[in-house]
């Protein structure tokens, strides 16, 4: 029996139009996962890559919500379980960079990365709980970054909001475990997106230089992980972080 199979089970992910998101959704849909997938602005691209996902023969339907909306939240899950009939998995990966120093740093910037990153897994967290707590079985992924773990200068709301989500996940695991539902966290190092894309050449050489593979990653490496962790085949693994950085953070 092939435990890494998701036959039937309903994944919802966050921010999924996209980079790591989108390679989440199409490793998933791949092992027989049906896909939910919010996305925040581009309606087209939201309904091609839908229809890429439906092509592997699983259901798949994306929707337009802002997951640090609490009310948008609890919206969100109802209608995945009215189309899908369930909620087995639920992965929070909407994340956002406001950079800058701490001393430039406005207000907005960090209510906009704490609110987006961190207050959408408790948002989503906290709808997507009653059905899985019904089910007595789900497994909650929260992407989180290698930031969170070691800072970084120019990201102080970035680091914070990703250093809160391994703390939310630990709380989380510890909460839930009774109820056969379990929490972990992936912290992605330097991987290869749209994001980074628009970084310098020098820049990029320098991420590099801090990996002992040396070379970055890509939004695959990150989707096996989740994969793993969405699955039986690790049914006796909560309450952890694991970094697929390359051994950038160790």
């Amino acid at each position: 029996m092939n435990h890494m199979n998701l036959n039937g089970k309903t994944v919802l992910i966050t921010g999924a139009s996209r980079g790591i998101g989108k390679g989440i959704a199409t490793a998933l849909a791949a092992a027989g996962a049906n896909i939910a997938f919010t996305f925040v602005s581009s309606v087209e691209k939201a309904n091609e890559f839908q229809r890429q996902l439906s092509e592997s023969g699983i259901k798949a339907k994306g929707y337009q919500s802002n997951a640090a909306d609490f009310a948008e939240a609890e919206k969100l899950v109802d209608e995945v379980i009215k189309d899908f009939g369930s909620l087995d998995v639920l992965v929070n990966n909407a994340g956002i960079t406001r950079d800058t120093l701490l001393m430039r740093m406005t207000e907005q910037q960090w209510d906009e990365v704490l609110d987006t990153n961190l207050k959408s897994a408790f948002s989503l967290t906290k709808a997507a709980m009653r059905p899985m707590m019904k089910a007595k079985a789900g497994s909650i992924i929260n992407i989180t970054s290698v930031v969170g773990i070691t800072g970084n200068a120019g990201q102080a709301n970035y680091a914070a909001s990703k250093a809160g989500m391994i703390g939310f996940t630990k709380s989380v695991a510890k909460e839930l475990g009774s109820r056969n539902i379990r929490c972990n966290a992936i912290a992605p190092g330097f991987i290869e997106t749209e994001m980074t894309e628009a970084l310098a050449p020098e820049v990029r050489a320098e991420w590099v230089k801090g990996v002992a593979l040396k070379r970055g990653g890509s939004p695959a490496d990150v989707a096996n992980c989740v994969l793993f962790l969405a699955s039986d085949a690790s049914a006796y693994i909560t309450g952890q972080t694991i970094n697929v950085c390359g051994g950038m953070v160790m």
